[in-house]
C-alpha cells in the first residue's frame, strides 16, 4: 500500500480523480475512514475521473447512489444486518459492471466480493488527510 498526504479538500478530490484512472469495470473499492474524514470528497473525485458530471452526494439515507451505471456509491453506515442489505439488493450492483465505492463496508462484509481494493482516509488535522491506498 502507498500513502498520499492531502493538504486540502481540493487535493483529496484531485488525487481521487487520478486514482479513478486505475479503476476498471467491476472494481469494488472499500472507503474506510471516520465520519468527516473525506470519503464523500474522495467519491466526488472518483466520479470526475470516470467522466461523471452529475453532483455526487453522500448516499446516507438512500444507502446507494447510482451514477449512470458507471459508479455505485454506497453508504452502509445505517445498515443493521446483512439480511437488510440483501433485501435492499445492494449485492446485485457488484455484478453490474460499474465501479463500486463502499463506505462502512464492514456492515455488509459477507456480501462483498472476494477481491476488493481499499482506500483508508485518516484525518490528520482540520485540512490534512492521510490517504492509504
Amino acid at each position: 500500500m502507498a500513502i498520499f498526504i492531502s493538504k486540502s479538500r481540493e487535493q483529496t478530490e484531485q488525487f481521487a480523480t487520478e486514482y479513478a484512472k486505475t479503476l476498471k469495470p467491476y472494481d469494488v473499492v472499500l472507503l474506510d475512514g471516520d465520519m468527516g474524514a473525506g470519503k464523500t470528497v474522495f467519491a466526488k473525485g472518483v466520479a470526475r475521473g470516470l467522466g461523471i458530471e452529475e453532483e455526487v452526494t453522500s448516499p446516507t439515507y438512500a444507502y446507494m447512489n447510482d451514477y449512470d451505471g458507471r459508479l455505485f456509491h454506497y453508504d452502509c453506515y445505517r445498515i443493521e444486518s446483512v439480511a437488510q442489505a440483501e433485501n435492499l439488493g445492494l449485492a446485485d450492483y457488484f455484478e453490474m459492471g460499474g465501479v463500486c465505492l463502499v463506505e462502512w463496508a464492514q456492515n455488509i462484509a459477507p456480501l462483498l466480493p472476494k477481491k476488493v481494493k481499499r482506500v483508508c482516509i485518516r484525518k490528520v488535522s482540520e485540512n490534512e488527510r492521510e490517504i492509504e491506498y
